[in-house]
């Protein structure tokens, strides 16, 4: 664990001084994912790293418990004092390499109510590394996500990790629920920032500002400042 928080630390504090905004602490490294509720070692180990992520950076600090164990998050929220968390599938379902995952926003909803009020709920739809069912298309679900699960603000990414979001998807996510807010979830590159980001309010950022642009690698200062150069220059 001790260098587990070390990287930890370390990328938010990289993050932190090239000037962005938040970070997010996540189990990307427990590939594959539980598709639900995880075991009670990783939810410990994550009070210790957003504690330490916390105590590293002096920005807000948000949970994404993988693959999709919403309850788990926001425990780890309310502890630890953290500002949001992230929900891969809140409303709906989708086909996922863990299988059918369905979105549990009912319950999500009532346990932030009872338990961490003051938490944002950043909810994914149609999420990355997921196909949905047949017939829910794009508008529908940031539809159902907003004015009925609720979310606090809608994520649009690309296929998979580090794949690029595509603009007519935000477009049309933007034109379904015009007073969202919305996040690009994925492939933002100091190269494309302000074309994804012209119909949304902001991005989740890993792939590009890590080293050699690759996931998982530990956070580069270099590109993670000519990312924040990018879209502020």
């Amino acid at each position: 664990m001790d260098e587990v928080l070390d990287r930890a630390c370390a990328d938010a504090t990289a993050l932190a001084g090239a000037g962005f905004d938040a970070v997010m602490v996540e189990n990307f490294g427990d590939v594959p994912f539980h598709p639900g509720r995880v075991p009670p070692e990783t939810v410990a180990a994550m009070a210790r790293a957003v504690a330490a992520v916390r105590g590293a950076a002096s920005l807000p600090v948000g949970v994404n418990v993988l693959r999709n164990d919403a309850e788990a998050a926001l425990a780890l929220a309310a502890v630890c004092d953290a500002a949001f968390i992230r929900v891969n599938v809140h409303v709906g379902a989708m086909w996922t390499d863990q299988g059918l995952i369905q979105g549990r926003a009912h319950a999500t909803l009532r346990r932030r109510a009872h338990l961490a009020p003051g938490v944002a709920i950043f909810a994914d739809v149609h999420v990355k590394h997921a196909t949905p069912p047949s017939g829910w298309g794009l508008e529908d679900a940031a539809r159902d996500t907003w004015w009925r699960g609720l979310a606090d603000a809608l994520v649009v990414s690309g296929s998979g990790t580090g794949a690029a979001t595509a603009p007519a998807d935000l477009h049309r996510v933007r034109q379904a629920v015009p007073k969202a807010v919305i996040f690009v979830g994925s492939g933002v590159t100091a190269a494309h920032a302000h074309q994804l980001l012209a119909e949304a309010d902001g991005a989740i950022v890993g792939t590009s500002v890590m080293n050699d642009g690759r996931p998982g690698t530990g956070i580069d200062p270099a590109r993670a400042a000519a990312l924040v150069a990018a879209v502020r220059g």
